[in-house]
């Protein structure tokens, strides 16, 4: 198997809602092999729901004092939908703490009229993905420690110098988040450091399903784009989401590795939320 790297991927509600489970769900991990934990970003999900909602960062502080090596990152955060002067600093410090295992996974989030409409805020599609691609220049010009002047169509950076700076040189690395096939959030993710495209084999609202073949070609596709950029040399990774029982892994891993992946996510499926127990049983056995 190609160089296949394995998280947890949980939800910032429900059982994981508790930042001492995601502690404790952390150090297993830790302890079991597994390469990294990511949790959801979410403010109200679907509303209707009434899910018992935590912060994604303090979730991650809890997680980050109680491991020394697995990386730590939110998958996905909705930068449009985030002051992005407090998430450059949230970021920052958590990569301080963390001595440099941060991932900031990044995309529009939803669901939009839920989560943004709510508030007062657009859900004009178009304005958020401007205000996405904005948001993530900023975040890595802030995040070089260099004076930063930027005026774009959604946000005014004027004179601002942040410091410190992340451990991670030149930052922390950016994942961007799409639905597959859209292209646009797929050319978004050749741009900065890696991709996770949300994979439906049974259709939206089913969970995600990787299969070889979709890998392959989104593989494929963000080579191209990276070939266009001039960046084809440079690290990428492809991280896919799924759900895999012990000992049995390796037969859903391995084809998804060959086809151009380079994470798994053993993704806890909103509607599991509550059933902890799963994930702690998975997380448990190694990745594979």
């Amino acid at each position: 198997m190609g160089h296949m790297r394995f998280a947890v991927n949980i939800p910032n509600f429900g059982a994981f809602g508790d930042p001492r489970a995601v502690a404790d769900l952390a150090r297993r991990a830790e302890e079991a092999g597994w390469d990294a934990l990511f949790v959801w970003d979410h403010v109200t999900w679907v509303k209707n729901r009434h899910r018992q909602i935590s912060d994604p960062w303090v979730l991650l502080t809890a997680a980050a004092l109680a491991t020394s090596r697995i990386r730590l990152g939110t998958m996905i955060t909705p930068v449009p939908r985030r002051r992005v002067s407090t998430l450059a600093r949230q970021v920052t410090t958590l990569d301080r703490l963390t001595g440099g295992r941060m991932i900031l996974g990044a995309g529009l989030g939803a669901p939009v009229a839920d989560e943004y409409g709510s508030f007062g805020d657009t859900t004009d599609l178009r304005k958020l993905a401007t205000r996405l691609d904005e948001g993530l220049f900023v975040l890595n010009t802030l995040w070089s420690g260099e004076p930063v002047t930027f005026h774009g169509q959604e946000l005014v950076v004027d004179d601002v110098t942040f410091v410190p700076v992340p451990v991670q040189r030149p930052r922390v690395p950016i994942w961007v988040a799409g639905e597959w096939p859209a292209k646009p959030p797929m050319r978004r993710a050749a741009r900065w450091d890696g991709a996770v495209p949300l994979l439906y084999a049974d259709g939206p609202g089913q969970p995600p399903r990787a299969d070889a073949a979709t890998v392959r070609e989104v593989s494929e596709f963000l080579t191209e784009c990276r070939d266009k950029e001039g960046r084809a040399a440079e690290p990428f990774d492809l991280a896919v989401c799924g759900t895999s029982e012990p000992g049995a892994a390796a037969d859903i891993i391995g084809p998804l590795a060959e086809a151009g992946a380079t994470w798994w996510q053993e993704c806890v499926w909103h509607d599991q939320s509550d059933d902890a127990d799963r994930i702690i049983r998975r997380v448990e056995c190694r990745p594979l």
